[in-house]
């Protein structure tokens, strides 16, 4: 075995990657306060072929150094696009037939692991902010709910991570089905 170099990863370009078929899901950040955290959503949403990224409220936006330092490019190939009001944005994505997918921890949520992804349907994918998680307002306008399991005594994880974990099992859901 033996580590692979850079030009034995078959890395597209970002104007490949723009014209590349997406999965049918993009992104939502509710408030995020943490740049770190937006690099990060980033760089997965390029990973995983996320059509866009919705920044809102006090989410940070590129260019910003903070942002590129995690993020390593991923702004330039990831459609996205700022919205000052969370509501406004998961409003006008409910009116384009996405579904809105929560990820938190509600009275309804299911386990990400039950969730079935439907074939000819748009999801967008909501985070919230660090410490308050996805707002009352944006969860009220939601179709559903989901949670990742956690069974340690805290309960959470860190967005980055969490967007991780959601955005592979419904890349997972959609490539290899």
């Amino acid at each position: 075995m033996k580590k692979l170099k850079l030009e034995e990863l078959g890395r597209i370009s970002v104007n490949q990657f723009k014209e590349s078929t997406k999965i049918p899901v993009c992104i939502l950040l509710d408030n995020v306060r943490s740049l770190h955290n937006v690099g990060s959503a980033f760089r997965t949403a390029d990973a995983f072929r996320i059509e866009k990224i919705f920044l809102t409220g006090i989410t940070g936006t590129p260019p910003h150094r903070e942002i590129h330092k995690t993020a390593l490019g991923a702004t330039e190939s990831v459609a996205w696009q700022y919205e000052e009001h969370p509501a406004v944005a998961v409003e006008n994505l409910k009116r384009d037939g996405y579904s809105i997918v929560v990820v938190e921890q509600t009275t309804e949520s299911i386990p990400l692991h039950a969730f079935a992804t439907k074939p000819t349907q748009k999801y967008c994918l909501v985070f919230g902010n660090e410490v308050n998680g996805v707002s009352d307002e944006v969860i009220a306008l939601a179709d559903q709910a989901l949670e990742i399991p956690q069974h340690g005594t805290k309960h959470s994880l860190n967005i980055s991570v969490c967007i991780g974990i959601v955005c592979w099992q419904l890349f997972r859901d959609t490539m290899f089905k």
